[in-house]
């Protein structure tokens, strides 16, 4: 075992000064390395950090990853040094046997600038397998008739090792009967044959014993042997013939373990032992050792495990007969399988949002996905789709990588969130198919102003409100979400009869609720006109107006115009009180031409006319009424009487009666009878 190690040692150095370890190129985003085999695990293989330009802190930041699509992962990033180094133990031979350049392949991923790289890294053998035989003991009949000359087939060795360190050579010892000849094949391996240098004689030997070696070209070279044991026989004069040279099946890949795939035969025109004829595997390639078998007596070669296409699409034996007497023939099979779709695409999320702004821009990359279906020709073909009714949208990024990008822009307060399906189908019939679903929250901005529940607002107050009265309230949503939805309320700068709106009324910023901050008085204002402005938490903030109207009511918080009469001013008989044109104008009289005596008049006639028309009253006068008895005396008041002096007609007058006076005189007037007092409320001043 030191020995061993010692070898190793050597053979180590000797690889490591001889493989290029810094090689790679950028072509098309790949990078490539050379690293020898069986190294631990660890190793060194190419610095990634410096051939990309990456920072050492962008490796930690950016989310830089090895993905390898094998089933094994056999490299590993350095996250300290940047550097590509084995995740394994990697064999050669168990990994490549069947190709002579052995190239692993990985893809380094950066996922905050959604990139990928190739990356290639070839094996390079090191001479750690020895040539060796199927079988270490061999048997050879041969008649003792057989002319010098004759060649019989030996088996080959076979070295998984490649290059200089595979089979290289064979050497035969052991008898001067026998000699080695090394004929080459079509594919320009090597076959040795023994032939027969000096004739037999079984009465003389009836057994030779030989040994074949076979050598690599490592250095050291490492050597395999087999011992072949020569039996001579008696005359045979006729050997069996294959009845086709070249078998070739055509298989699929699903054909159920046990099933023959062809039958070999050969005839043989001796009879008896010499007649009777044998078959065996003479030669198969590395792939095909345990999955066929071939019936020494019938001929059949049966299947003894699963095949798989995407393991291997073809197979090729060489069959021997051979008949009791030694002599043989060979032919050739060739057996080829047919793809069957049974892979399903392999669909990967390599790296996705997890949420995205409502105002990103069309073309927005959101995730980015790699397919891949085992299978070939269309049974290989994937085609990705995404399910409809969502604004995104596929394109090819490099190669097996899809992205998927934002096909329009995003409306939060439409669709908050997305749940993206995308879906890989094969094109085999039937197809396979895979899907992988992309969980998308969509994040708020701030677009939308807050939107009143109505476009104007109005409300009716009666005055001798009290201060902090709450009058309506008014209210806006905002479609928007979280802070950008949390709308305040504010009133719009104004002034009222010379004083700051805001001494009138206020909004709660936090309800809409609008109070009135003083009592209100009809015969100071009629009406409040005023904006109030809602206004969301975005930044920038946006916000909306709108109008609210407050009508003050009148309440009947004045005492009435006691004037002492005028004696001045008499009704002659054609000029009494009546309708607009029943006096005769023939007799003149004096008629009120003063605005109180006016205005008395007409107040004595509305509350007759109003007594008049209330059964429940009388013309004789009674509490808060004006009775024709009572005159215009200190009674009379006009608390519940319309004012309908705007359209009254004063007989003996061609002018009709209007408001122009309104509650100024009665104001004004008050002092002529007395201190004006309101009833149950404080003194105004």
């Amino acid at each position: 075992m030191c020995a061993a190690g010692r070898r190793w040692g050597r053979r180590q150095r000797a690889l490591l000064c001889a493989v290029l370890l810094a090689a790679w190129e950028t072509a098309w985003g790949q990078l490539r390395y050379s690293v020898p085999e069986e190294m631990p695990k660890g190793s060194f293989v190419g610095d990634v950090a410096k051939d990309l330009g990456l920072q050492l802190p962008e490796i930690r930041d950016r989310g830089v990853h090895i993905i390898d699509r094998g089933r094994t992962q056999y490299f590993a990033l350095h996250g300290k040094t940047g550097h590509l180094v084995t995740a394994e133990r990697i064999d050669r031979e168990q990994l490549c046997r069947l190709v002579e350049k052995c190239v692993l392949r990985c893809e380094l991923i950066v996922e905050g600038e959604m990139k990928v790289y190739g990356i290639d890294v070839e094996i390079a053998d090191i001479n750690d397998n020895a040539p060796s035989f199927k079988d270490s003991d061999l048997e050879e009949r041969i008649s003792e008739t057989t002319a010098p000359g004759s060649r019989f087939p030996l088996p080959d060795a076979h070295d998984p090792d490649s290059g200089r360190n595979s089979l290289q050579s064979y050497e035969l010892s052991g008898d001067e009967h026998f000699s080695l000849a090394v004929q080459a094949g079509p594919g320009g391996d090597q076959r040795p044959e023994l032939v027969l240098a000096k004739a037999l004689d079984r009465e003389e030997a009836a057994f030779h014993e030989l040994v074949l070696r076979a050598s690599d070209g490592g250095d050291p070279a490492r050597t395999g042997t087999a011992r072949i044991r020569v039996t001579v026989l008696d005359a045979n004069d006729n050997a069996p013939v294959f009845n086709q040279a070249e078998y070739t099946v055509r298989v699929p890949e699903d054909v159920p373990v046990g099933s023959v795939l062809v039958t070999v035969a050969a005839t043989d025109a001796d009879e008896g032992l010499y007649g009777h004829v044998k078959y065996s595997l003479k030669k198969q390639t590395d792939m095909a050792l345990g999955i066929f078998n071939l019936d020494s007596e019938s001929g059949d070669i049966i299947l003894l495990r699963s095949l798989d296409f995407e393991e291997g699409d073809a197979y090729e034996l060489e069959v021997q007969s051979r008949d009791g007497g030694g002599l043989f023939d060979t032919a050739k099979v060739e057996i080829t399988v047919i793809d069957v779709n049974d892979n399903a695409p392999e669909l990967t999320v390599t790296s996705q949002l997890k949420a995205i702004s409502e105002d990103s821009p069309p073309g927005t990359v959101v995730a980015l996905l790699h397919v891949e279906d085992r299978d070939s020709g269309a049974n290989g073909e994937v085609r990705c789709t995404l399910d409809g009714g969502v604004p995104f949208r596929l394109q090819n990024s490099q190669g097996n990588y899809y992205s998927v990008v934002t096909a329009r822009g995003l409306d939060r307060e439409q669709v908050s969130e997305y749940n993206v399906t995308v879906r890989a189908a094969d094109g085999g019939s039937p197809a396979l198919q895979s899907s992988a679903v992309l969980a998308l929250r969509v994040l708020d901005v701030n677009d939308n102003a807050p939107v009143f529940l109505e476009e104007r607002y109005s409300a009716r107050v009666a005055e001798n409100n009290a201060a902090g009265a709450l009058v309506l309230t008014v209210r806006a949503t905002d479609a928007d979400w979280g802070q950008n939805a949390r709308v305040r309320y504010r009133l719009a700068e104004g002034r009222v009869r010379g004083a700051p709106l805001s001494s009138y009324v206020s909004v709660q910023a936090e309800t809409g609720a609008l109070y009135a901050l003083r009592s209100l008085d009809y015969e100071q204002l009629r009406e409040l006109q005023l904006w109030v402005r809602a206004e969301d938490g975005g930044a920038p903030a946006l916000s909306s107006n709108v109008s609210v109207r407050l009508q003050i009511v009148d309440e009947n918080d004045n005492a009435p115009q006691q004037a002492q009469p005028n004696t001045d001013w008499r009704f002659s008989q054609t000029q009494r009180p009546g309708t607009s044109g029943s006096q005769n104008g023939e007799e003149a009289g004096a008629w009120p031409n003063n605005q109180f005596d006016t205005e008395m008049l007409q107040a004595m006639i509305l509350a007759s006319a109003n007594e008049a028309a209330d059964g429940n009253s009388t013309l004789g006068g009674g509490n808060g009424t004006m009775g024709l008895s009572a005159r215009y005396g200190p009674q009379f008041t006009l608390q519940h009487v319309p004012d309908y002096r705007q359209n009254v007609y004063i007989p003996g007058s061609n002018a009709t009666l209007t408001n122009a006076a309104g509650k100024r005189d009665a104001k004004n007037a008050a002092p002529a009878g007395g201190n004006k007092k309101k009833s149950g409320k404080k003194e105004k001043k």
